[in-house]
This record gives structure tokens, C-alpha cells and sequence, in this order.
């Protein structure tokens, strides 16, 4: 089977009849968390295991690996514990194509589907890459990012009048494998560095190459920065200048 099947099938697993009799939102883990799981590692006594005083999502032949949805900071004690003694695989799952469906707390109704007008990238794993910048490049640490096509669920909560600013997340299930990203070793941020980006570039330019803000983009030169693939050859009114490594 190829990757893109064993995840089709683990959104099958994952969403089945007895898994969603409690209805959206209030399952004990959240579905994406799941899915990612049962992608990585269908063998569940391989999941949810003991180290230390902590507990890894996966522990097979190839590690430890932790699938972190968001809040990198919370994973830093974790690493630290972990990597002293095992190869960690953090993987990072990210939206490319998101659809928007709004639930009614009172009713449990949802809206119909409608699409976000926002397109994710790899690049914007830098705003949580940036909390564990100083493991980044320790030699047992591997990073998966994961693009996905996503459905998210919203409660209707929200402070606005049609109560959908401020709102909160209760649900996400991916619905299709878009890309892999795998960072092995440092050099492997390279990845992360477009190649239509001049030989001299500023957080100006990585900006318009990668679709992020700018406050984003001298984000993400500073992890690139710290990691060695890039260097700062001087200033220019605009701040920083670099150049690959």
C-alpha cells in the first residue's frame, strides 16, 4: 500500500461507527491526533508507552515519535528526557486545504462545509519550531511535517455577532495526504528554503517567496540561522542579509 492508502485507511479506523458514537467533540483524543497515530504505527501496543516518568505516543524500532498539533513549548521537557537516550521523530501536522464546518453547542447541528480562503505551507512550522529552537539541531532529533487537506469543526461560541470571531476548535479531521516532509539532520532545512530566493536575501524577500508576514519570515531566519543553513553576511536598511550555506 502506498503511504497515501495507509492513511486513507487510517481515517477509516479512526472515524468508524463506534469510535464517533459520542459525537463530534468529545472524543477522549482528538481525531487528527488519532489518525496521525494509527498512520505512523497501527500496532497499539506500540502506542501510549511509558518512559520515564513521561508517556511517548509511539515507541517501535525507530524510536520514539510524538505528534505535536500545536504548543511546541509543552514538548520541550519532553525532548530533553527523551533525547538523552533515543532518536525522537517530532511530527508536525499542518493544514494546506482547510474546510470550515461550525457546530450549534445546544443543538449539535453543523453548518455545510465551506472552504477556508487560506492555503497553509511547510514554512509556517517555524512559529512552533522556534519554541524548541535550542534542540533543534541536537543529533537525535528528526522532524516529520505533514500537509494535510482538513475538515474543522468550530463551536459557535464565539464574541462576535454570528459568533464565529473568538470561537473555539472542538474537532479537526483530515481528510487527505498532501505531503511529507522529513528533516533527518540539520542540513535537511534546506528544505525549508526556496529556491527562487536571490543569492542575497533579507526577511523582505524570504516573506515574498514564502507567503509569510514578515514578523513570520525574520522568525524563520532566525531558526535557519541557529540551525547553520544560512549565514548573515551584513546588514541593509531592511535588517539582517543572508546567504545559503
Amino acid at each position: 500500500m502506498s503511504d497515501r492508502e495507509i492513511f486513507s485507511a487510517a481515517i477509516e479506523y479512526c472515524t468508524s461507527e463506534d469510535r464517533c458514537r459520542n459525537g463530534i467533540g468529545t472524543y477522549k483524543e482528538k481525531t487528527l491526533h488519532a489518525v496521525l497515530k494509527r498512520y505512523i504505527e497501527s500496532n497499539e501496543k506500540k502506542q501510549e508507552i511509558s518512559v520515564g516518568s513521561f508517556v511517548a505516543d509511539i515507541v517501535n524500532e525507530k524510536g520514539i515519535t510524538e505528534i505535536q498539533t500545536r504548543s511546541f513549548e509543552q514538548l520541550r521537557k519532553k525532548l530533553e528526557h527523551f533525547l538523552q537516550t533515543e532518536t525522537v521523530t517530532v511530527v508536525f501536522p499542518m493544514a494546506r486545504t482547510k474546510w470550515l464546518l461550525w457546530v450549534d453547542k445546544s443543538t449539535g447541528g453543523t453548518t455545510k462545509k465551506r472552504r477556508s480562503p487560506k492555503t497553509g505551507r511547510p514554512y509556517q512550522a517555524f512559529f512552533e519550531l522556534y519554541k524548541i529552537k535550542q534542540l533543534l539541531t541536537h543529533p537525535n532529533l528528526k522532524l516529520r511535517l505533514i500537509m494535510l487537506d482538513i475538515e474543522e469543526y468550530r463551536f459557535l461560541d464565539g464574541w462576535s455577532r454570528d459568533k464565529k470571531k473568538g470561537s473555539s476548535r472542538c474537532e479537526r479531521i483530515p481528510t487527505e495526504l498532501v505531503e511529507e516532509i522529513h528533516i533527518n539532520c540539520p542540513a535537511d532545512y534546506k528544505k525549508l528554503i526556496p529556491d527562487t530566493l536571490p543569492d542575497a536575501f533579507t526577511s523582505a524577500d524570504y516573506a515574498k517567496e514564502t507567503g509569510l508576514n514578515r514578523s513570520s519570515a525574520t522568525t524563520a531566519l532566525n531558526v535557519l540561522f541557529s540551525v547553520g543553513v544560512i549565514a548573515r553576511k551584513g546588514r541593509n536598511k531592511k535588517g539582517y542579509v543572508y546567504e545559503n550555506k
